[in-house]
């Protein structure tokens, strides 16, 4: 079983680049120990997020350290044994999030972020999963004069990038979302984002999309990678595979790839819930809303009602612990009439990431055929088929349709 490229994970990821692979003329084997889609893309909130233009940053101000420092905000949690092991990488996260470090990553995210829905698209298109997808965008609500004026502000540092919303009053938000209740005082409803009904579901169709056009996919332990000569080989339960290339695009599991082949790359994990609920009645909800003062998302999934968490700084393989999305649930039921679970426990998911807030894409410094594709944080499902494309293109030796360089494995 020799193949030129082996993809090691099958989630949104690696599926997009196996696919953009595979459409310049590459024959591709795609590996993983489970099924497509059933880790970290399973459990997102939905949103190809168009209107992220400026990263995730760790707050500077006092007030905002202090308030997430006592350990009762719903939107960031933190195990307190577990800060120490990762100090280092969030006292460079902190390094980053200054006015001009913030800055120069979102500069650098900007060309990934405006093709993420057109990218989407075209392989939507493709896959004929159309019926997945929602254009309607989402909506951002505040319940709070504070955090309204926090909320505005941060629209009004991206009006520059062109982005199209609507500011909302209560009426308005109310004739938008009808069965949301009566706490929220306004919205911004961002309009360029799509969103997807089911994130499993659309990652799974891209992989019959690469499946129906000759890829194959093969049960195995990315562990198990090994190089002899020039080749790369990984056991299936099929048997070897060989390839002269081999793309690492497992997320939070990457650095047991990288690692003992000796890169030093700062990936580290924020945690984070979901669950699903009933709405009570005829209660419906027609697209995304974010609480901007809780940082939890409630989205229309097939399964129901999904509300997905903020962060969760913990163990990689630390028990759950259900105290963020308790509270996050009690703030809910005062926004829509959630009705019960539908789910007898939470699912629990990471969300790889890097200090500098950007992904590592782009061939390993010490190793031949070896590449890159991983630590993409709260955006995979965003940036799986634009970051596909780029690492196809530096891989087939196309021009790129933008520079790769602040994405290079060696810039730590």
């Amino acid at each position: 079983m020799r193949y030129d490229v082996i993809v090691l994970g099958a989630g949104i990821v690696g599926v997009s680049a196996a696919l953009h692979l595979q459409s310049r003329g590459r024959s591709v084997c795609l590996i993983d120990r489970r099924s497509p889609g059933e880790e970290t893309s399973y459990g997102n909130a939905g949103l190809i997020e168009r209107a992220s233009v400026i990263p995730y940053a760790m707050p500077r101000q006092f007030s905002a350290l202090l308030r997430y420092g006592l350990n009762r905000s719903p939107d960031v949690r933190y195990r307190l044994a577990h800060l120490p092991k990762m100090s280092t990488w969030l006292f460079q996260y902190w390094l980053h999030s200054s006015s001009k470090r913030l800055l120069e990553a979102t500069n650098a995210m900007l060309p990934l972020i405006e093709r993420c829905v057109t990218e989407h698209d075209e392989l939507i298109d493709r896959a004929e999963l159309t019926h997945l997808l929602r254009r309607s965008g989402w909506i951002e609500t505040f319940s709070t004069s504070e955090g309204k004026k926090k909320a505005l502000s941060a629209a009004k540092d991206v009006e520059r990038y062109g982005l199209n919303y609507d500011i909302l009053d209560a009426a308005e938000l109310k004739a938008r979302e009808p069965h949301l209740l009566d706490s929220p005082i306004g919205a911004i409803h961002w309009r360029d984002p799509t969103t997807v009904s089911d994130p499993e579901a659309l990652t799974k169709g891209y992989v019959a999309l690469f499946m129906k056009r000759g890829g194959r996919f093969a049960s195995g332990d990315a562990r198990s990678l090994s190089q002899s000569g020039q080749d790369w080989i990984v056991a299936t339960e099929e048997g070897l595979v060989t390839a002269a290339e081999v793309v690492v695009a497992l997320g939070p599991w990457s650095d047991q790839i990288f690692k003992p082949l000796g890169y030093r790359i700062p990936l580290a994990v924020k945690r984070g819930y979901h669950m699903h609920y009933g709405a009570k009645g005829e209660a419906k909800l027609n697209q995304p809303v974010l609480d901007f003062e809780g940082g939890y998302v409630l989205t229309p999934m097939s399964k129901g009602i999904r509300l997905t968490t903020g962060v969760e700084l913990a163990g990689f393989d630390a028990p759950q612990d259900a105290r963020q999305l308790d509270h996050a649930e009690a703030m809910a039921r005062n926004l829509f009439p959630l009705a019960e679970r539908v789910e007898p426990k939470p699912w629990l998911g990471r969300r790889p990431c890097l200090p500098d807030m950007r992904p590592v894409i782009g061939e390993a410094p010490r190793h031949k055929g070896l590449w890159f594709n991983f630590g993409h944080a709260h955006h995979g499902l965003t940036l799986g088929p634009v970051t596909g494309r780029l690492l196809a293109e530096m891989m087939t030796g196309e021009e790129t349709f933008c520079d790769p360089s602040p994405y290079r494995a060696d810039r730590f």
